[in-house]
């Protein structure tokens, strides 16, 4: 494959800028999203960004490199040409995202909410608190991220179970248990954490049916926000089935000012934070593939499986 001109866009643009000193085979072009027009697409063979634009079309297109860990804005309800290769981002959004996971699953063992409200009350209320090794969390997606966020977890003595579509062991789990059985395993789980990408198959996963064996366990989603049913998610709050949620991501992004979620008190929002990408990993990635392609190597290591959507 011979990639002569590409298209850099998304917030990362003027950043990346200084990748065209480093690398004097190609043409770039770096362009604000909303200054991309069709005509680019018909110019470059290569095209850099975090998501499509509008104007988004093959046309002479044959790479296609994601700046983010996920893939979902091109692949999801998208038909993908066969021929045009998509790679990702790859870096540290596992022990990023491992961390974010924790912190609000410390804070929460911890009483920091609680301790909070006693202050403003001025009252002194000694209690006990769990332990992270009494806790059992299962986490739905075994894959970079998930594992690394089973390996931070269990490194604090935490049971940590993995959902996956195959049920295949893995070393950084406790116990791996394919989907189709995932109900035996969430009556006792303490929390449970969205991995996963977005695919026809995990659309709205979190649903009614799936929040009815829950008993009031926490749910982080860190995966995407439509594999989420957010008015069953509502409701199984309300029901004591998920005590508290932390939600990273959304269905719509931003967040609608009119949502309920803002105002909920047993609902955390971050505005998708628990992974950025930082300039260094774009940089990396974006060079190692571009090295990868120029040596005519067959497979390229941080290619994405467009049939299975990640």
């Amino acid at each position: 494959m011979d990639i002569k001109k590409i298209i850099v866009t998304g917030r990362m643009y003027k950043d990346l800028e200084q990748i065209a000193l480093l690398d004097n085979k190609r043409e770039y072009t770096f362009i604000p999203e909303a200054e991309v027009s069709p005509s680019h697409f018909d110019w470059a063979d290569g095209y850099v960004a975090f998501k499509p634009t509008e104007s988004f079309h093959f046309a002479r297109l044959r790479w296609v490199h994601a700046l983010g860990a996920g893939v979902d804005s091109f692949l999801y309800n998208r038909e993908w040409k066969k021929d045009v290769l998509l790679t990702r981002t790859v870096g540290s959004f596992g022990r990023k995202i491992g961390e974010y996971c924790l912190s609000y699953i410390l804070a929460d063992v911890q009483r920091h909410d609680k301790f909070q409200q006693y202050q403003t009350q001025r009252q002194w209320l000694p209690s006990q608190q769990k332990l992270l090794q009494q806790l059992n969390i299962v986490i739905f997606g075994t894959g970079t991220i998930g594992k690394e966020v089973a390996r931070m977890l269990r490194s604090f003595g935490v049971t940590v179970y993995g959902i996956s579509r195959s049920g295949a062991s893995n070393c950084h789990f406790n116990r791996v248990i394919p989907i189709t059985e995932v109900h035996s395993l969430l009556a006792q789980a303490d929390w449970v954490i969205n991995t996963l990408p977005l695919t026809p198959i995990t659309e709205k996963l979190f649903g009614m049916h799936l929040f009815s064996y829950l008993h009031g366990a926490g749910f982080i989603n860190v995966g995407r926000g439509a594999s989420v049913d957010e008015n069953a998610l509502l409701e199984a709050i309300e029901r004591g089935q998920v005590r508290r949620a932390v939600l990273d991501v959304f269905r719509e992004e931003p967040l609608p000012a009119q949502s309920p979620m803002w105002a909920h008190p047993n609902v955390v929002i971050t505005p998708h934070i628990s992974a950025v990408t930082g300039l260094d990993e774009a940089m990396d990635s974006l060079l190692a593939v571009l090295g990868e392609i120029d040596s005519g190597q067959e497979r390229i290591s941080h290619s994405v499986d467009v049939s299975r959507g990640y």
